[in-house]
């Protein structure tokens, strides 16, 4: 069953951006539409046999009202596969299918038919997506930049009032450094209104017209689109080619239109650092409990009573580690932190640095979630150490944490390792405590500043099992956002696969290592 549901996943996954060829369906009342095929079925007819239906993917939302459409069979007059239908994806309104017809440059008409306007617009495209590129590249990282230098000058004044007062020499050098801050800061808002302007007005002037497969001629900017194909013209190759461009900006690239289309780059970034951190406070204090409960508490009603627990926090709903994760954490724990170190930002903004969801409080919430998992396997990997080896550590003169520092955790850690995979494969795909201490819908910066020392834990982030709960569940289009589903989930499996590979690799070196001595 387990390998049916992964090769199920996996095949829908891989199949999601593969071009798929585009039908004209010439209808029995007239009208004609051109999409793709995205399912077929059957369904029972009172009057006779079973009515064979297409779902048919064709977009236009803006012209259509609908990005799906069921056809019947018996409805249909006649299929063909237009040489020159193009899909179309844009940076907003979804996808868009139609001929190109006529190629606009400065307004006026620079190539037209099919052939001479869809050459002309390979030529200019990439030329355009890469002015696009440097205005998102300012917009994003240089403006950012100096709203955090702003940011960080006011909350500078804001302290040295609290610290100093206002008559204070420290204050009047704090307004002095936030003026001239601003003034800097105007003079490069200025520059980036400049750059990114002539950028701007580079792209907008190239625009390309399309005909609809029912005659309505739809005119776009160049600078809209992100890319476009032919699938009835591609060949093997070419398909290979849109497939591996498409899986690129999947994997690199910032969600757009609500999360259904873009990549997820953010969401597996967030995925993978936050199970790194769990990982490290997981590990050293689920070593550290089984240890003291293996190897130093000696048997009675307390020690019975602490494992009682740890097995019974172990069918604790996750909900409930999100909701003690954010009343501990978040309004107890980060609210201290904040009084104690960023009481300029409470004053200036009402905005809470860390009493409120965000990386680390999620890590932790999750470390505690997994720690009875390290333990149990823990005290299982320390009990199956042969006592000969302690007894032989003691006669030749050793203490009792040198014994277990040099003889029993060595032996002991392909079993650790066996509970530290569990409980990153448990913890990587939680949900339910996410969506209380610190996972968010949209992140499209990561709370990370420059290089990783830099990090902010902090901040809010995505995840890739919330975005598969928020794709599958929250999207107005559910029919568009299954096959992203499918998509998202085979990449968690294959992220969480590979974290995992890592370790049972680190797991047999140790192994392999220890296995054959003995004392």
């Amino acid at each position: 069953m387990i390998t049916g549901l992964l090769v199920f996943i996996t095949m829908r996954g891989l199949a999601t951006f593969w071009p798929v060829p585009l039908e004209a369906f010439q209808l029995a009342d007239d009208r004609t539409l051109l999409g793709e095929v995205t399912d077929r079925e059957r369904i029972a007819n009172d009057d006779g046999p079973p009515i064979s239906r297409l779902l048919v993917r064709v977009d236009n939302y803006e012209l259509t009202g609908q990005h799906y459409e069921w056809v019947d069979d018996t409805a249909v007059v006649n299929i063909e596969q237009p040489a020159w239908a193009t899909a179309v994806e844009r940076l907003e309104g979804g996808r868009f299918h139609g001929t190109p017809q006529t190629f606009y440059e400065d307004g006026e008409p620079a190539a037209e038919g099919p052939e001479a306007t869809w050459n002309r617009f390979t030529a200019v495209h990439p030329q355009v997506r890469s002015r696009y590129w440097q205005a998102r590249g300012i917009d994003k990282h240089d403006r950012g930049r100096v709203q955090r230098e702003l940011r960080a000058a006011r909350l500078a004044v804001v302290q040295a009032d609290l610290d100093r007062g206002q008559d204070s020499p420290t204050y009047a050098a704090a307004v002095a450094a936030e003026t001239e801050i601003q003034r800097r800061a105007a003079e490069e808002v200025r520059r980036f209104d400049e750059q990114t302007a002539a950028l701007r007005d580079e792209n907008a002037r190239y625009e390309i017209g399309f005909v609809t497969a029912d005659g309505i001629d739809v005119r776009m900017p160049v600078a809209d689109i992100v890319r476009g194909w032919q699938p009835n013209r591609l060949s093997w190759s070419g398909k290979l080619a849109v497939y591996l461009d498409r899986w690129q900006e999947f994997l690199v690239d910032d969600p757009r239109e609500a999360n259904s289309a873009g990549g997820v780059f953010p969401a597996i970034w967030g995925t993978v650092a936050m199970t790194l951190i769990m990982a490290v406070f997981v590990a050293p204090f689920g070593v550290l409990a089984a240890l003291y409960l293996r190897e130093y508490a000696s048997s009675g009603p307390i020690t019975s009573a602490v494992r009682i627990a740890i097995n019974n926090l172990a069918g604790v709903p996750s909900i409930v580690y999100g909701a003690f994760g954010l009343g501990f954490f978040c309004y107890v724990l980060g609210a201290g932190i904040d009084e104690l170190f960023f009481e300029a930002s409470l004053v200036a903004d009402n905005q809470p640095v860390f009493g409120t969801g965000g990386l680390l409080w999620a890590s932790l919430t999750l470390a505690l979630l997994t720690l009875p998992v390290v333990i149990v396997a823990t005290e299982e990997a320390l009990a199956s150490v042969p006592n000969s080896m302690r007894e032989g550590s003691y006669a030749c003169g050793a203490g009792k944490w040198q014994t277990i520092r040099r003889i029993v955790l060595p032996r002991a850690l392909p079993g650790i390792m066996t509970g530290l995979i569990l409980a990153m494969a448990r913890g990587a795909g939680e949900v339910a405590p996410l969506m209380l201490v610190g996972v968010k819908k949209l992140a499209s910066d990561l709370p990370i500043d420059g290089v990783f020392p830099f990090i902010h834990p902090e901040r809010e982030f995505m995840h890739l099992a919330y975005l598969i709960y928020d794709v599958g569940f929250q999207s107005p289009n559910s029919q568009a956002a299954r096959p992203m589903v499918f998509t998202i989930t085979f990449l968690l499996v294959a992220i969480i696969a590979i974290l995992n590979i890592a370790a049972v690799w680190i797991r047999g070196r140790l192994r392999r290592r220890f296995e054959t001595q003995q004392f």
